[in-house]
């Protein structure tokens, strides 16, 4: 698990280093080269006024970029829970001893999807990964055992709703490594620094206060950026409310 995944972690690093950033640029104004020719102000003004919205404009690049694999773990959570209920009704096409040998272990494989979608510890995962694989392949092997002594075209509804499940679990997979690049979030900080280094440098007053605007403000929406962005830290995280639903049906049929 890398530091993108704790946002609280990057809230307060973005927050200090943001701010020393700015002191810099303040302090440099102060004791190195003041703003004192005339027409530099002005100048000044208009490159800071651009790098600044240079920044906004990553800024909300990567919010976007953020909200979209957020929505895409949302669908896949909900194409999961459909091809895992498919296939428990499927499984009545089969024979009864195989129908109901696959609903039990659909039932153990729905409950391994839940712990997946609530794990927060990369080792309990890694665990969780393992048992699905397990029962990944128990499920395959009962159908293809059915399919290879029943080659029908009732068998085989059976057997394409089996590889749907096993295909969903793939694209979910997937869609959690799909991760905002660590480039990315580099340039963003790059940027963010060079305006508060501009912000300081521009400061007309004496008091620190006013340095501690920008930060903040960009602190707060590199913690949002990263919790969206974060399959399992932070705040916003995508809860497995169709599988829940799917569980709880399944066990009364």
């Amino acid at each position: 698990m890398h530091n993108f995944d704790s946002p609280f972690f990057v809230f307060v690093a973005v927050l200090i280093v943001q701010w020393l950033a700015a002191y810099a640029g303040d302090a440099i104004r102060r004791k190195v080269r003041p703003l004192k020719k005339e027409g530099e102000r002005e100048d000044f003004d208009i490159v800071r006024t651009a790098s600044l919205t240079l920044l906004g404009l990553i800024i909300g690049f990567s919010f976007a970029m953020a909200v979209s694999r957020y929505d895409q773990r949302k669908n896949l959570e909900e194409a999961e829970a459909n091809a895992i209920g498919t296939e428990y009704l499927r499984a009545d096409l089969l024979p009864a001893d195989d129908g109901s040998r696959i609903r039990e272990l659909l039932r153990k494989y729905c409950d391994e999807r839940i712990s997946y979608y609530l794990a927060r510890d990369e080792i309990h995962v890694g665990q969780i990964d393992t048992d699905t694989g397990k029962l990944q392949a128990e499920l395959w092997g009962v159908v293809a055992r059915v399919a290879s002594a029943q080659p029908t075209p009732i068998v085989g509804l059976a057997v394409s709703g089996m590889n749907d499940v096993l295909n969903a679990q793939g694209y979910t997979q997937a869609a959690w490594w799909n991760r905002i690049p660590v480039a990315a979030w580099a340039l963003m900080g790059l940027i963010a620094i060079a305006c508060n280094l501009l912000q300081g440098y521009g400061e007309r007053g004496k008091s620190v206060l006013p340095l501690l605007i920008l930060p903040v403000i960009l602190a707060i929406a590199f913690f949002l950026i990263a919790d969206i962005d974060s399959p399992r830290g932070g705040v916003i995280r995508v809860l497995p409310q169709n599988l829940l639903a799917l569980s709880q049906s399944i066990r009364v049929r």
